[in-house]
């Protein structure tokens, strides 16, 4: 197990991920941000939405999670936006190394 994580959250719109893509590396919370399109189908006030969405795949280190936490709070357009942590178990020690030396502790 490393101290890297991957943090996800979606947005309703290409602009506002590329907004929070952008500020999270400029401000050294995350090394690198994936911006993919998917369809989401979820339960939101008791009805079933589906939507077109773009998912932030955001590689940090477990350190700096709390500040991301703040700033997709802080910059999401979203009532409830989605902020999950996902472990990175193992891999590439140069891509872990680079994702550490990417992120300000």
């Amino acid at each position: 197990m490393t101290d890297k994580k991957i943090v996800l959250t979606t947005t309703g719109s290409r602009e506002e991920a590329g907004k929070i893509a952008i500020a999270l590396v400029e401000r050294r919370l995350a090394a690198c941000v994936n911006v993919v399109a998917i369809e989401s189908v979820y339960r939101w006030k008791e009805a079933v939405e589906n939507a077109q969405e773009w998912l932030l795949i955001i590689k940090t280190v477990a350190d700096a999670f709390d500040e991301v936490h703040a700033a997709i709070n802080e910059l999401h357009s979203y009532e409830l936006p989605e902020c999950i942590v996902v472990p990175i178990e193992n891999g590439s020690e140069e891509y872990l190394d680079w994702i550490a030396d990417n992120v300000s502790e």
